[in-house]
């Protein structure tokens, strides 16, 4: 980041007589010391606050200018220069001392380390008060240019087929006929630096939970489509959308409902078209809950360079990984709203991932002058590392900027009648914060809307290698069943049996010769290969839920499988305990009981098997299903480790499907299968079921596939 006159220039300072102010305690040294023993004083207290180390790094800053003006400068005496050199040898000291006791300050201790904005304004007065003559910032200093694509990224940027056909056929936004809005004047608050207060107000904790004030849900819900009700949490914050409400930090816990709260705000503000911006492990069920909330738009996903991306849509979806090549087309589109899932991955801000998602809510911002784009920042966890996690999020939102408050939530800090100096202030502020739109709920504050129990399917997309096999192996094994059909169907056998029947036969050779041996190409090895290959996007979805909601339980089929989530979790520094069938029962329950227990332990890696019965892991009410089981029964046993007597809150199951696979026919007939003990135990209604096992089901619907398509040929 481009620093200052004063930091680039501080031969222009005014030097004279500066050793001897110095010896008379005047000048900037008698301010390090002050300053360096407060930051001091800071760090013996715990982790220093965001103030502290900004004033950590300018004194750091200060001293080394300092250090190398009174080695170089003509005038000064050789016994002033030892004397100045001898005082900034002990600021140098106590900065060490201090870095040593919080070892997170070491990098702003780095020539390259970043300078803030919040750096550049307090460097400055520092050198204003020691009595140093700092030029005046020139505009182009003070705001630097903006710039669409950097230019590292310029030669990357990709414009899909049709995109400027869809801009030509909607050129213009719909002008906003309101009155501009008169800024409040700021007077109070004119020479204060108010991002960290800002962060210090929620750093304090207190004032209760951080939710805006929500309308009631309205009775009857019309948002949702016919065949789908919202629940009441979901209403309300929606009920506040149709109000006019139009940027949301949306911090619900996991499994309560925030993409479809995200995908039905766009509808209530007719906000499109929608720009979603997301991991890449939910991108497929993004676009799911588009169609299942909203079926009347159109909903495309972003792959690669977006060659087969419908430029017509609604709402468009992306992952962080391919966002840099489409910063042009998407910065010019003329979204009206944009949605960001997961948004603590942009809490650095000075990472290309960062800079891209704030340059176009930017020029979202731009092109709806006059009018209020809607902004949903959605994240279980805004808050990873420290208090200053915020910032990006509040940026994104347009609550602030780099360096100060927006005009919004200015003129709400002004009218609260506090400076930073009162006391009163923080509370105040945090509140004010709070009603710019942050809205948290938990599942045990909602505990009455939500089913004991459920099963969310997240559906993912093998777009690697590893899936590009696997779809090559899935259609091997369909030319093997088929050219088995076809050598039937041409036989006396035949003309005596219906497609239907050759269709059963086929599969079930197969069957028998798939279970006799594992080791070939069969529908066994395929949903082992399908497990591996998803194993890193079930893993990573764990680990934000671990971060977002505490506890989690893994299960999967395949040792391997296990070992690369243990492997993988331990990479991203969460704790885990391991459930297999080989441990002895004295091993097992130290790790069940670590996993209840111990606060430390974050997720609990479990075999489908070996621990889906006997086991109570209710210190968690979230399971990742990484790999299916084959029978709903055994889900349910799996699910139930954590669905038992003293769980005090709902229990949310996230399934792992491997879309555009077998893996997704899988998962259909396994929940086919669930009515059996309901039936039989709970005197529900009797069901159509095929009593065929699922292998068997999987099977026929790979040839009945294959035999579709060659009839069509």
């Amino acid at each position: 980041m481009a620093s200052s006159t004063a930091t680039r220039q501080p031969a222009k300072r005014q030097r004279s007589g500066g050793a001897r102010k110095h010896a008379h305690n005047e000048g900037i040294i008698p301010l390090l010391a002050r300053a360096v023993r407060e930051v001091e004083a800071s760090a013996q207290r715990g982790k220093a606050s965001p103030q502290n180390r900004t004033k950590f790094q300018v004194i750091a800053l200060l001293m080394r200018e300092e250090r190398a003006r009174v080695k170089t400068e003509e005038g000064v005496s050789d016994t002033e220069r030892a004397e100045t050199l001898k005082r900034l040898d002990g600021v140098a000291a106590i900065l060490a001392k201090t870095a040593a006791r919080d070892t997170s300050l070491i990098t702003l201790l780095e020539p390259g380390a970043t300078i803030t904005d919040a750096t550049r304004q307090l460097k400055r007065k520092m050198l204003v008060q020691a009595g140093i003559e700092v030029p005046e910032e020139s505009p182009a200093e003070a705001e630097p240019a903006k710039t669409l694509v950097p230019p590292e990224l310029a030669e990357r940027q990709v414009e899909p087929a049709r995109i400027h056909s869809r801009m030509l056929a909607n050129p213009f936004l719909a002008p906003s006929l309101d009155a501009p809005k008169q800024p409040t004047p700021v007077v109070r608050l004119a020479n204060w630096e108010l991002l960290n207060p800002l962060l210090k107000a929620f750093e304090q904790g207190g004032g209760g939970a951080a939710c805006m004030e929500l309308p009631e849900a309205p009775v009857p819900d019309r948002l949702a489509p016919p065949g789908r009700e919202l629940m009441p949490h979901q209403a309300r914050f929606l009920a506040s959308v149709r109000e006019g409400h139009r940027s949301f930090l949306l911090a619900d816990e996991p499994g309560l409902g925030k993409t479809a709260q995200s995908v039905l705000a766009a509808s209530v503000a007719d906000a499109y078209p929608m720009l979603v911006v997301v991991p890449n492990v939910v991108k497929m069920n993004w676009a799911r809950e588009v169609e299942r909330w909203t079926p009347q738009r159109r909903v495309t996903v972003i792959h690669g360079d977006g060659e087969k991306m419908d430029a017509f849509a609604d709402v468009f979806v992306v992952n962080y990984d391919i966002l840099d090549r489409h910063l042009s087309w998407i910065s010019r589109f003329g979204f009206k709203s944009m949605v960001v899932d997961e948004a603590h991955m942009i809490k650095n801000t000075q990472s290309q991932r960062s800079r891209n998602v704030l340059t176009i809510a930017e020029s979202i911002r731009e092109r709806t002058r006059g009018s209020q784009p809607l902004l949903v920042a959605l994240t279980g966890t805004p808050l990873i590392n420290e208090v200053d996690d915020f910032r990006a999020i509040w940026r994104f939102l347009g609550w602030t900027d780099a360096e100060k408050p927006g005009p919004e939530l200015m003129a709400k800090l002004e009218n609260n009648g506090w400076t930073p100096a009162d006391p009163p202030f923080y509370p105040e502020a945090r509140q004010s914060v709070i009603e710019m739109g942050i809205v948290r709920r938990r599942k045990i504050d909602v505990a009455k809307d939500l089913p004991a129990k459920r099963v969310v399917d997240l559906p993912v997309e093998l777009d690697d290698e590893a899936g590009r096999g696997i779809r090559a192996a899935e259609a091997k094994l369909a030319q093997k069943l088929y050219d088995r059909f076809a050598a039937v169907k041409a036989g006396k056998l035949g003309q005596k049996l219906s497609d239907e029947a050759i269709i059963r036969m086929v599969a079930a050779q197969e069957l028998e010769e798939s279970n006799a041996s594992a080791d070939g190409l069969n529908v066994f090895t395929m949903v082992r290969e399908i497990g591996v290959a998803k194993a890193g996007l079930a893993v990573d979805y764990t680990a934000q839920l671990a971060r977002s909601v505490g506890k989690v339980v893994f299960f999967a089929k395949h040792i391997d499988v296990m070992d690369r989530a243990e492997a993988q979790l331990a990479e991203a520094g969460l704790k885990t305990v391991s459930i297999r069938g080989e441990q002895s029962a004295t091993f097992r329950q130290e790790q069940i009981d670590a996993f209840n227990n111990d606060p430390e332990v974050s997720v609990a890696v479990c075999s489908l098997t070996a621990a889906g019965v006997g086991v109570n892991l209710q210190a968690s009410s979230n399971v990742v299903l990484a790999e299916l089981s084959w029978t709903d029964a055994e889900q349910t046993q799996a699910i139930d480790r954590v669905h038992r007597i003293g769980q005090e809150e709902p229990v949310t199951a996230w399934r792992i499907i491997a879309a555009q696979t077998i893996d997704a026919r899988i998962a259909e007939l396994i929940d086919g299968k669930a009515g059996l003990a309901a039936r039989a135990l709970d005197g529900a209604p009797a069901a159509e079921e095929n009593a065929d096992p699922v292998q068997l089901l999987a099977l026929m619907s790979v040839l009945s596939r294959a035999v579709a398509a060659a009839e069509t040929d």
